[in-house]
């Protein structure tokens, strides 16, 4: 059985700064994500990710997607670069995806630094050489498996979804987030846990946007880290912290809204990241 990843597990993954510290030692994201029918979701990943703490991000998607994220966040840098991790996919249909644009995914699938593969891009996660992590919802997972050749039919008990995630993640070659009211995260070695950190509160548009965006800057983190020589070889901590952080902050915007909690929004997650940060490292 899976156990829980908890505040103290996230603390052996996250740290403090340093003054001998640069945004490069602090990770760079790259973010790929967002289209011209869904641009907010770019918003939301480059807003997320700056949140949780990179170093720099770097978002490169469609243009009215772009003037959204530098109206929101005019840190970010537009112009490509050197990256340690990307975010692809959040925002964007494969139905519709223009040829010009696969070709590009598949560029960044194809390259050395982790990839946080989200909704419209993981039908290109098949087979890729980079290090993928995937991010489905229960619907997208069934569709994986079945283009995997697995039985598509889940069921709905924790221990049966953390199985079939580690079985998804052995046959994709990747790490699995599979999204729920707990989240599991597999790895293709049988490394799994289950993330619970979050709130009911938390379903809502947009929160899987933010999600992508956490976990991109997380693993740029950890990816920043190992770049140093200092850091654990083993991805899927960095992955597990970044799908509490986001729980974590979920939980506490509802919890400012009152003793019951109260209705939030995606940004409102984001908002809340910090605090999220600042109790993970408080705690150490």
């Amino acid at each position: 059985m899976a156990g829980f990843w908890t505040l103290e597990d996230a603390g052996r993954v996250l740290r403090r700064p340093t003054a001998t510290d640069d945004k490069y030692s602090r990770g760079v994201v790259g973010i790929r994500t967002g289209s011209d029918a869904y641009p907010g979701a770019a918003v939301l990943g480059v807003e997320a990710a700056w949140r949780a703490g990179v170093g720099m991000v770097r978002y490169l998607g469609p243009q009215r997607a772009a003037h959204l994220v530098l109206a929101r966040r005019p840190e970010t840098v537009t112009a490509d670069g050197r990256v340690q991790a990307w975010v692809i996919g959040s925002g964007t249909d494969a139905a519709t995806r223009p040829h010009d644009e696969t070709a590009a995914l598949r560029g960044i699938l194809s390259g050395p630094h982790p990839v946080v593969v989200d909704a419209g891009a993981l039908d290109l996660a098949r087979g890729a050489p980079a290090p993928r992590i995937v991010t489905p919802h229960a619907g997208e997972h069934a569709r994986l498996r079945s283009a995997l050749g697995l039985d598509p039919d889940v069921a709905d008990s924790d221990d049966d979804r953390a199985a079939a995630a580690h079985e998804t993640a052995a046959a994709l070659g990747a790490t699995v987030v599979l999204k729920g009211a707990v989240t599991i995260v597999a790895q293709p070695d049988g490394w799994t846990v289950r993330v619970a950190a979050g709130t009911p509160w938390l379903a809502t548009a947009g929160t899987g946007d933010v999600l992508a965006g956490v976990i991109g800057a997380v693993v740029a983190g950890g990816e920043a880290r190992r770049e140093a020589g200092s850091g654990d070889a083993q991805r899927g901590p960095d992955v597990a912290t970044g799908v509490w952080l986001h729980g974590r902050a979920a939980t506490l915007a509802a919890a400012a809204l009152g003793p019951a909690g109260g209705p939030i929004t995606a940004l409102d997650v984001a908002a809340a990241l910090p605090k999220a940060v600042a109790e993970v490292l408080a705690a150490l």
